[in-house]
C-alpha cells in the first residue's frame, strides 16, 4: 500500500484499551480521564479482522499499544489471535512494564516477538513522582522477564523534556548499556499544539518516512498521529476505512484535537 506521496504503508499500531495502571504526568490530565464505555471498545474479533485486512493490503508490522495493553483482560488471547495471521513479520507491544513479569512468558508463547518498555528514569523516587505512585522495581523485573522470555530486542522508550544529556536520560542510557537493551529518546510531544520531533534511536516523528496507520480502541483508523482525520471501521468496514486513511494521509503532521496519547497509543 502506498499513499499519494509514494510512502509505503506497512505498519499498523493497534490501541486495545484507553485504560492504564499508571498516571504519568505528561500523559494523563490532572483531573483524570473519561473512560470509553465498554460497548465502544473493539472486541478481539473486530481487532483481529482489522489487522487481517490490513495485512492482506501489505501491512507486515503490527504493534499493540494502549493505554496500557496488559490491563486488557485476556490480552494473551488477543496476541495469539493476531499472531496466527500469516504475513506479520514483526509483532510487538509497547507497555509500561508494570505487569510484564506476569505476562512475558505467555506473550512470547502466544507469538509476540518483542517489547518496548516506557522508562523515563531509573531513580525510584522520581519514577514514583512521574507515574503518580508507580513501582520502578516492578518495571525492572518486567524488563528482566521480557529478556528471559526472548522478547528481544527490548527497547526502552525514554521521554525527554529538554535533552537526552539530562541526568535521567543519561542514567537510562547507562542502564540500557549495562543490560543489553536499546533506547529511544522521545522528545515531549503535544498533540493539540502540534509539537513533535523525530525520535532519537527510532523512526517516529519523521513525516517523510512515515509508514504508519493507527487503530484506536474505539475503532478509528488514524492516518497520522498529529491529525484529526479518522475513519471508523464499524461504520465503513475495515477495508474502506483503511483505504480512506491511506488516501487521505497528510504529507506532514499538524495537530490532533480529537485524541490523547492515552487512547491513541503514541
Amino acid at each position: 500500500m502506498y499513499d499519494k506521496f509514494e510512502r509505503k504503508i506497512n505498519y499498523l499500531r493497534v490501541s486495545v484499551t484507553d485504560r492504564c495502571n499508571l498516571r504519568c504526568s505528561y500523559c494523563m490530565p490532572p483531573g483524570g480521564i473519561k473512560l470509553l464505555p465498554q460497548r465502544e471498545i473493539l472486541s478481539f474479533a473486530e481487532i483481529t479482522e482489522v489487522v487481517r485486512v490490513a495485512v492482506s493490503k501489505g501491512v507486515d508490522k503490527v504493534r499493540i499499544t494502549g493505554g496500557e495493553p496488559l490491563v486488557r483482560r485476556d490480552i494473551v488471547k488477543l496476541v495469539g489471535m493476531i499472531g496466527r495471521i500469516e504475513g506479520i513479520n514483526d509483532l510487538s507491544m509497547t507497555t509500561n512494564g508494570v505487569l510484564l513479569e506476569q505476562f512475558a512468558a505467555d506473550l512470547s508463547a502466544a507469538g509476540l516477538m518483542r517489547v518496548n518498555v516506557s522508562l523515563d528514569t531509573v531513580d525510584p523516587v522520581k519514577f514514583s513522582e512521574i507515574t503518580n505512585g508507580g513501582d520502578l522495581d516492578a518495571v525492572l523485573r518486567g524488563i528482566k522477564a521480557a529478556v528471559s522470555a526472548g522478547l528481544t530486542p527490548v527497547k526502552l522508550n525514554c521521554v525527554v523534556k529538554e535533552s537526552k544529556e539530562d541526568p535521567d536520560p543519561v542514567a537510562v542510557d547507562r542502564f540500557a548499556g549495562e543490560n543489553g537493551l536499546e533506547v529511544r529518546f522521545i522528545r515531549l510531544m503535544d498533540l493539540e499544539s502540534g509539537e513533535f520531533s523525530v525520535v532519537e534511536g527510532g523512526e517516529g516523528g519523521d513525516c517523510i518516512q512515515c509508514n504508519r496507520l493507527r487503530l484506536t480502541a474505539s475503532g478509528m483508523i488514524n492516518p497520522c498521529l498529529f491529525s484529526d482525520l479518522q475513519f471508523s471501521v464499524r461504520e465503513l468496514g475495515a477495508e474502506t476505512a483503511i483505504r480512506e486513511a491511506i488516501a487521505n494521509k497528510p504529507q506532514c503532521g499538524s495537530l490532533n484535537s480529537q485524541n490523547k496519547f492515552y487512547n491513541i497509543g503514541g
